[in-house]
């Protein structure tokens, strides 16, 4: 089963892709940045951008991170719009999602829900097996919440 997670952001989007048999698996990751900052434009670039990322992963699941309140309104608000250009590509592409909460991702992955950004990637690292994830921390994210989706599918089989 190939597994998508995403980390929703205003500018910048995670995405981590594992694949989950006897073992979890990295198959790719990285990072979707708008050119376009703000505006109708941003969101025309990001749908046409991730519709093209889910073609090219063929993802069977994904898991995205639900929205935190930020102290900027502005970029909260800018998140929640980027948010729901991922999910509505989501759904019209046919993958099933599941939700978390932050805290949540940090739990699953690292054991502490206020686990730093080095502690998360530390930990993704491990679990899956690689010596080292380069980039924004925005891609160590989405392969944290890919991870917790793949532990929550094996949760919901018991």
């Amino acid at each position: 089963m190939r597994i998508l997670g995403v980390d929703p952001g205003s500018t910048r989007i995670g995405y981590g892709l594992i694949e989950k048999g006897s073992e979890l698996t990295l198959l790719k990751y990285g990072v979707l940045e708008m050119q376009t900052k703000t505006g109708i434009d941003r969101i025309h670039e990001l749908s046409r951008a991730f519709k093209k990322l889910l073609i090219t992963l063929a993802p069977d699941l994904a898991g995205i991170e639900t929205l935190y309140f930020s102290k900027n309104q502005k970029t909260a608000l800018q998140v929640a719009e980027s948010r729901g250009v991922l999910l509505l590509g989501l759904i019209e592409y046919g993958v099933p999602v599941k939700e978390f909460r932050p805290g949540d991702v940090k739990i699953a992955v690292a054991n502490y829900a206020m686990a730093d950004k080095i502690a998360v990637a530390k930990m993704v690292k491990k679990i899956l097996r690689v010596s080292e994830l380069t980039g924004h921390d925005d891609a160590s994210d989405a392969l944290a919440i890919a991870i917790t989706t793949a532990h929550a599918r094996t949760w919901e089989n018991i």
